[in-house]
């Protein structure tokens, strides 16, 4: 049975006569296997130990001419490898903590009264300002679109949402006054 080497022994055997690592790609071949089983252990996840692994790999990479002056570049992938997973967990944990977070409290008093003056202003209007205003505000098509649903022109239609608007305006003044 062949003992696994160790990582200064796999390193070694990547430098060349000037001490760095003779590549990434041989660095990366030399590495992948042992980081992803690694990463594996640590997740309890395939997929996530070759993203983690694939992201820190990608890190590496990018930082190749820096790291091959390390003394333990293997230490630096894996440590950046931690790094990767540490920032993974964290955003998840924050993630799971907005999206369960409680609602604000609903005043059910201010909707009836919401729903009661938005029903009050609407009955002021005729049944086609009505639907005019809410086939384009409240739901948002397009004139030309209205005007399809309720068998009239466009033009029909912008004329109804304006009336409808400058009625709702006099509503208000009529409220706030």
């Amino acid at each position: 049975m062949s003992a696994i080497p160790s990582s200064g022994e796999r390193v070694e055997r990547l430098r060349v006569a000037g001490g760095t690592p003779t590549s990434f790609e041989a660095f990366f071949e030399a590495e992948r296997v042992r980081l992803y089983r690694v990463m594996f252990a640590i997740t309890g996840s395939r997929q996530e130990a070759e993203d983690i692994s694939q992201e820190a790999f990608l890190r590496v990479w990018e930082r190749w001419d820096r790291v091959t002056s390390l003394e333990e570049p293997v230490g630096y992938l894996h440590r950046t490898a931690m790094n990767v997973f540490r920032d993974r967990r964290r955003r998840l944990v924050l993630g799971l903590k907005r999206a369960l977070r409680p609602a604000a409290a609903r005043d059910e008093l201010e909707a009836v009264e919401t729903r009661s003056v938005a029903a009050d202003v609407l009955a002021s209007l005729t049944p086609r300002q009505r639907a005019a205003i809410v086939l384009t505000e409240a739901l948002g098509y397009s004139a030309d679109e209205a005007g399809s649903i309720l068998g009239v022109k466009g033009s029909t239609v912008r004329a109804l949402t304006y009336q409808a608007r400058s009625a709702l305006n006099d509503h208000r003044e009529t409220i706030d006054g």
